[in-house]
């Protein structure tokens, strides 16, 4: 997954964090996590009518907008994501991270993302930054080659192929336990790797794409400080603890949607 944020913190929040859970909780709300939840519910409501068109013959009914509806809680999103959050923090000291984004330009960052990320909600508008990304690529465009910086530093490719392949795993487990499937883990599994390299080229495409739309008003001085700080202790720690957090969610929506299409899909054929 991306880490698609925008701020509410303010600097004075930033120095009076004299507990762990402090920290996590005032860089997630720095981070905007409630923003960003609601971008991601927007997105699954859309998905939802998607699946709905490639699983069920008569498509998206009111009971499955219902279920998908339910799905998507933002409440317990977001409960989940502070959770794992915290626990995958542990006693990481992230002050470097609360400091950056409680600056002008460190606000800045995180607001361009979210406006990109809630622009790209429009199918029209995502392939406009995929294609984008695609007429750069092999070029020696400077920003091209700062954004490929701040994904490498971050391992994003890697970190979101790995996810969306665990949520395509937690999905198929949905429709086994919920009986519209009979299939073991190894054939779950051997289905999901069959997919790996259309998941990753279609995750570098997204990730690029998003990265130039969301940074492109950004000076190259500000990409530069927030890719150092990325790999620092600290913004390694935050990393790993937001894709830990994203991952679970995504992965209790993605069973939970299973559950839901089968169903669905039993409902169909009575």
């Amino acid at each position: 997954m991306m880490i698609r944020l925008a701020t509410t913190a303010t600097c004075v929040a930033l120095f009076s964090l004299p507990v762990q859970a402090d920290q996590a909780d005032a860089l997630l709300d720095a981070l905007g996590v409630e923003q960003i939840i609601d971008v991601m519910r927007t997105e699954g409501l859309d998905y939802g009518d998607d699946l709905a068109g490639e699983m069920f013959p008569g498509g998206a009914s009111q009971s499955w907008r219902d279920a998908v509806d339910r799905i998507y809680d933002t409440d317990r999103m977001e409960m989940t994501v502070r959770s794992e959050f915290s626990a995958a923090l542990g006693d990481a000291d992230v002050t470097p991270m609360l400091e950056f984004f409680g600056t002008r330009e460190g606000m800045r960052l995180v607001e361009l993302e979210v406006s990109a990320r809630t622009a790209m909600i429009e199918d029209e508008i995502e392939e406009m930054a995929r294609a984008t990304y695609r007429d750069l690529s092999g070029s020696d465009d400077d920003r091209l080659a700062l954004i490929e910086d701040y994904v490498q530093s971050n391992d994003l490719i890697e970190a979101n192929v790995v996810g969306a392949m665990n949520a395509s795993m937690q999905f198929y487990g949905g429709l086994v336990d919920g009986g519209a499937l009979e299939l073991s883990q190894d054939e779950i599994l051997r289905d999901v790797w069959e997919q790996e390299e259309e998941t990753r080229t279609d995750t570098r495409e997204w990730v690029h794409g998003f990265l130039l739309m969301a940074y492109g008003p950004l000076e190259d001085s500000t990409l530069k400080t927030y890719t150092a700080l990325s790999e620092t202790p600290a913004g390694e720690a935050m990393n790993r603890a937001l894709f830990a957090g994203f991952d679970r969610m995504y992965g209790d929506i993605s069973y939970a949607l299973g559950r839901a299409a089968a169903r669905q899909m039993q409902t169909q054929d009575l």
